[in-house]
């Protein structure tokens, strides 16, 4: 099959996104693959990139939320493989202040929240300390019975509390299973432009995410026109740096971050495979048997939100084709 190019066709009012064409980018519907100057989907080369790039895995577990492995250990890989790392557990941020005292490896202190709908956001700090305040104060009060649990936040307030600080705000795996990612029934189209626009960019790969829905999570990236990222949402040693954001920038936590905001960073990955997917998922599990109430009513929501959408649809629908055979 040959890749097609061409101008793109889609606007963020657009729920599915069907064959979508941009100048500089080109799409295969055989293999499924994007790429472009600023998005590869190929195992990053750490050693090559990492000599004249810095290069960060923006999206990293530890034990402190559902992760597997300690801090300690996280350090260690990440400075043997020579890239930096950000520690954004589920609603805890002890982690990513642990490693930041670490001097020899690049710490991108972050956290990533869950909202009461259950949809993800990724909060950066460029400083710990703005962590720590924007954790007591924020998200503390708003906690779950367990780190893995719904905050009572909704997305634009959690948005909103985390601009009280220098930060970068970015939707993780937009496109993903039920409710995680933004991109689901409980945001209308209306709110979620609006989102978009309170957020300074898009993960547009995460190796824990399926092909599919990181090829319109690169699309989605192309048309709201703001920064990028990669990260392995790892939850295990192995996927460390199977998805990585590298800049042309000092190896500096603050140049790192604006480089993200100002569109410079570029990003390389690949899905880790079933059988690694099928561990990680098994740890993550684990991690959440004590959040099994929270799951179940959320599940239950979002699929009463899913179903009134759908019937919503359909009645749309049958308004037009009825009304289109009486014209």
């Amino acid at each position: 099959m040959i890749p097609i190019r061409g101008t793109i066709g889609f606007t963020l009012s657009s729920r599915r996104i069907g064959p979508v064409i941009q100048r500089g980018v080109e799409y295969s519907r055989m293999t499924d693959t994007i790429t472009h100057h600023r998005i590869q989907f190929k195992k990053p080369d750490l050693e090559k990139l990492s000599a004249h790039h810095t290069v960060v895995d923006m999206h990293f577990h530890t034990q402190y939320s559902d992760g597997h492995d300690t801090v300690g250990e996280i350090h260690e890989t990440a400075r043997r493989l020579g890239i930096g790392i950000g520690i954004t557990d589920h609603n805890e941020i002890k982690g990513a202040l642990e490693l930041a005292t670490q001097n020899d490896t690049l710490c991108i202190p972050g956290i990533e929240v869950t909202s009461v709908e259950g949809s993800h956001v990724l909060v950066y700090f460029y400083s710990t300390k703005d962590l720590e305040r924007f954790y007591l104060h924020a998200i503390v009060p708003a906690m779950g019975a367990d780190v893995m649990s719904s905050t009572s936040l909704e997305m634009e307030a959690i948005i909103d509390a985390a601009r009280r600080y220098p930060v970068v705000i970015i939707f993780p795996h937009p496109y993903s299973a039920a409710y995680t990612g933004i991109q689901n029934s409980y945001f209308s189209e209306e709110r979620l432009l609006g989102l978009y626009e309170m957020v300074d960019g898009i993960e547009v790969i995460n190796a824990e995410n399926m092909n599919k829905w990181n090829l319109q999570s690169t699309v989605l990236g192309f048309n709201i026109g703001k920064g990028i990222t990669g990260g392995s949402d790892g939850h295990r040693l192995t996927q460390m740096g199977r998805a990585v954001t590298y800049a042309a920038c000092p190896p500096e936590r603050e140049a790192f971050l604006q480089a993200v905001k100002e569109c410079q960073t570029r990003v390389m990955g690949k899905e880790i495979d079933l059988l690694r997917k099928v561990t990680s998922n098994t740890i993550k599990l684990k991690s959440n048997i004590r959040n099994y109430p929270d799951l179940i009513e959320k599940n239950i929501r979002y699929s009463y939100t899913l179903f009134n959408t759908k019937q919503r649809s359909l009645r749309e629908s049958m308004r037009r084709n009825f009304y289109g055979r009486g014209r």
